[in-house]
């Protein structure tokens, strides 16, 4: 009997534990289901749908991603000081928080609040892992 092996098209179903190089977990899907994803969707960062490939049910397989693989390197453009006096009188920024911009061309993008001063608030629109080298330790448990 030949065993199938995942490749491109397929849906897959994983279970998976990211973490950053310091062996802090940054996501895992222990104790929910697992991962589905259609291999060439890029439904998932490029480096993880590569490592995927040529897995067998039951496969357990530890996938290393560098940043260009992942999120990307950091981008210093993509922090910015913004007057305090831009936030609406309900919005009361704090470190580590989260919003939802809208840009001047009518875009949402994500952003954390990274420093906060007398007069201006710093935003970062880097995603949180961007410049980071990931590990995923997987387990493939279905091809559909």
């Amino acid at each position: 009997m030949i065993t199938k092996k995942v490749q491109i098209k397929d849906t897959v179903k994983v279970h998976y534990t990211g973490k950053l190089e310091d062996q802090t977990v940054f996501d895992s899907s222990e104790g929910s289901e697992p991962l589905e994803f259609t291999i060439g969707s890029g439904q998932v960062i490029p480096g993880f749908e590569n490592g995927i490939i040529g897995m067998k049910v039951g496969d357990k397989r530890k996938i290393t991603i560098a940043a260009d693989n992942a999120y990307g390197a950091r981008r210093d453009e993509l922090v910015v000081e913004v007057p305090k006096g831009n936030f609406p009188d309900n919005v009361t920024p704090a470190i580590g928080q989260q919003l939802r911009i809208r840009q001047a061309n009518d875009d949402l993008i994500n952003v954390t609040v990274t420093a906060i001063n007398e007069d201006s608030v710093t935003l970062d629109a880097n995603h949180q892992l961007a410049g980071k080298t990931l590990i995923f330790e997987t387990e493939l448990i279905e091809i559909a």
